[in-house]
């Protein structure tokens, strides 16, 4: 599918609602969201928003029996993700058949997860992971495996550590007490802005 990617910065007040014709005929509807943090330095810059349409993403393909990985930001082999970021990270969203076995290559030194959306794999010939399940990989190394014991979504979420102190109230992240208060008194001001009201 698409995606929408959010960059809050200095602040950005949104609502997200679906459209009209799924609240009419209702249907399956299934997202996932993310947070990642933004670098100190970029934290105040101004909100933007990207809207990635899934014809431009690039998919890999990663054998002829259909398993596939999109990359949505970021790079993996000579495909590069559209989503612009403010810090190295990867986000690919993935397929693997039933009975596939598939090494990924990872970035050293990055923080690595593993997101299982649907089905089942054995990570690294060792570690089952089933269902809605989440797994942090060792920053060591640059490669792992996966064998899918089921036909399986995943995502693989990769970024380079910012080492710097966080600080988080409500939907506010930032580095210190001091910045949250300002970030709340930014809100209260009406500086992120106001959702406009449908006629």
């Amino acid at each position: 599918g698409d995606v929408q990617w959010m960059t809050a910065g200095a602040g950005v007040l949104h609502e997200e609602f679906h459209s009209p014709e799924f609240a009419e005929h209702g249907g399956l509807f299934e997202m996932v969201q993310l947070w990642v943090n933004l670098p100190a330095h970029s934290k105040m810059t101004s909100g933007k928003y990207q809207a990635i349409e899934a014809k431009d993403i690039p998919d890999i393909a990663l054998d002829e029996q259909g398993s596939h990985l999109r990359v949505i930001a970021g790079e993996y082999a000579d495909a590069k993700g559209a989503a612009t970021t403010f810090s190295p990270l990867n986000v690919w969203d993935g397929k693997l058949v039933k009975g596939q076995k598939h090494t990924l290559y990872v970035p050293e030194g990055h923080t690595t997860l593993v997101v299982i959306l649907d089905g089942a794999v054995v990570v690294n010939d060792a570690n089952r992971l089933e269902g809605k399940t989440v797994a942090i990989l060792s920053r060591e190394g640059v490669e792992f495996s996966l064998n899918a014991e089921e036909d399986t979504k995943f995502l693989v979420l990769t970024g380079q550590p910012l080492n710097e102190p966080i600080e988080g109230y409500g939907p506010f992240v930032m580095n210190t007490k001091a910045e949250i208060m300002e970030a709340i008194n930014d809100f209260n001001r009406g500086k992120f802005g106001s959702i406009m009201q449908e006629a």
